[in-house]
């Protein structure tokens, strides 16, 4: 499903492993690796949580109610605290005390069979748990962004297609009704040619404690800390590690790559370029001055793709129509955003898509389309290279804001043109004893 065209385009640049970056050596079958998994339609789907802060308590709580053919049996986090609350939860639930609860989630997957992870970590986990999930054949849930680095991105996607495991992103707004309308509008010309597109993403923060601290009783510092470099236990500022990391680069880059694989991914839906990325990128960040927060609280940056198309990713407040996505076309512009839907002229909205007109992939319930697709083997609505190809527009962004130039990008074998400096970005070095 998706649009046909895009799909097309992929498949014509099926060398996208970023050449010298990173890369398996050859595509092994699943069925040659014995790792498919033949699952009774009836069977009920095993599922593991590995993050269990409030986004991944959220999403544990989606898959308790999803369906009856769905089990939450494990959950894992380094801070005791939050793996025992969600233990809690799922008992409760379930009415008994079988929830097998871990603070490494190696451990799980080497004790516990499961058929489904749903991952909900700090961003520098991101690549480590998803390749590790893909070598046992383990299906995955797995938040936005889909990793900290282009490098890391492109190594989950090698290793989704290597294992032939299903994969579905946070990025739920694919399943919300008023994003495929306006996408699906936008993809069929509703509003003509598009050539200049508007992402609005959240204001970042400048504030930051550097406090130190002692390591709380039920935390495992060093297994949070992971691939990313040595630091010693801080005050990270009102919600602590299991929230405010992602104002620090070494974890996240703030809220522009939060949410850039919100609403870039979006933006990407409705220009039909799923599987495409830009070739230039340009623009200006902010960052604090003080402090252990050091991601951008503000950024204006435009990606100008082959075939014309710009895209300017910036804070909601710095554009006409604030928060989302705003396609603006030869005919008119097109807007959503969470809870809105707009248009330069309203009756646009109202028009109906033909039986012969692009129809986009329709899902109305986010956690039930992966579960249905893992029973069916078919792609979900946020696969990984979908999700690799919207969060690389925000990691380009960061990038140029980094090295303060323009920057030429080669999506096809996603290195920069010419820029060794720039091309350091692409891949950031893993603390031993982590590798991916």
């Amino acid at each position: 499903m998706g649009n046909v065209l895009s799909r097309r385009v992929f498949m014509k640049h099926t060398s996208l492993t970023a050449a010298g970056v990173i890369g398996f050596p050859y595509i092994v079958s699943p069925s040659a690796l014995g790792l498919n998994r033949a699952i009774p339609p009836s069977g009920r789907l095993q599922v593991a949580q590995i993050g269990c802060g409030s986004q991944g308590s959220g999403n544990m709580r989606s898959f308790l109610n999803v369906g009856a053919d769905v089990q939450v049996v494990a959950v894992c986090d380094v801070d005791r605290r939050n793996g025992g609350n969600a233990k809690q939860t799922v008992d409760n639930h379930y009415r008994n005390q079988d929830c097998r609860m871990f603070q490494d989630y190696r451990e799980m997957l080497d004790n516990v069979q499961v058929d489904i992870v749903s991952q909900a970590t700090p961003d520098h986990w991101h690549a480590l748990i998803a390749t590790d999930c893909a070598r046992k054949g383990i299906d995955m849930f797995s938040e936005k962004p889909l990793a900290r680095t282009i490098g890391e991105g492109r190594r989950i996607c090698e290793a989704v297609k290597r294992y032939g495991i299903i994969w579905q992103t946070g990025s739920w707004q694919r399943s919300e009704r008023d994003f495929h309308r306006a996408a699906e509008l936008v993809i069929n010309g509703r509003i003509g040619k598009v050539d200049y597109v508007e992402v609005g993403l959240p204001n970042g923060s400048q504030r930051g404690m550097t406090r130190l601290l002692q390591v709380p009783e039920t935390l495992n510092w060093d297994m949070w800390l992971g691939p990313a470099p040595w630091r010693p236990y801080q005050d990270f500022g009102g919600g602590n590690c299991h929230w405010d990391w992602r104002w620090i680069l070494d974890y996240s880059g703030g809220q522009l790559t939060d949410w850039a694989g919100h609403h870039v991914d979006i933006a990407h839906w409705g220009l039909g370029m799923d599987y495409e990325g830009p070739v230039e990128i340009e623009g200006v960040g902010e960052y604090p001055r003080e402090g252990i927060w050091n991601a951008p609280y503000a950024y204006d940056f435009t990606c100008t793709y082959a075939n014309g198309v710009k895209i300017r990713v910036a804070n909601s407040s710095k554009l006409q129509y604030g928060m989302g996505v705003c396609w603006y076309g030869q005919n008119g512009w097109i807007h959503v955003t969470r809870g809105r839907l707009r248009a330069s002229n309203p009756s646009i909205l109202e028009e109906l898509i033909g039986p012969d007109e692009t129809r986009l992939y329709r899902s109305t319930h986010h956690f039930r389309n992966l579960i249905d697709c893992v029973r069916t083997r078919q792609d979900t609505v946020a696969p990984a290279e979908v999700a690799h190809r919207s969060i690389s527009v925000g990691l380009l962004g960061e990038i140029a804001m980094l090295v303060g130039r323009k920057l030429r990008w080669n999506p096809t074998t996603e290195r920069f043109v010419d820029d060794a400096q720039a091309d350091r970005y692409l891949l950031r070095s893993y603390r031993s004893p982590w590798h991916l």
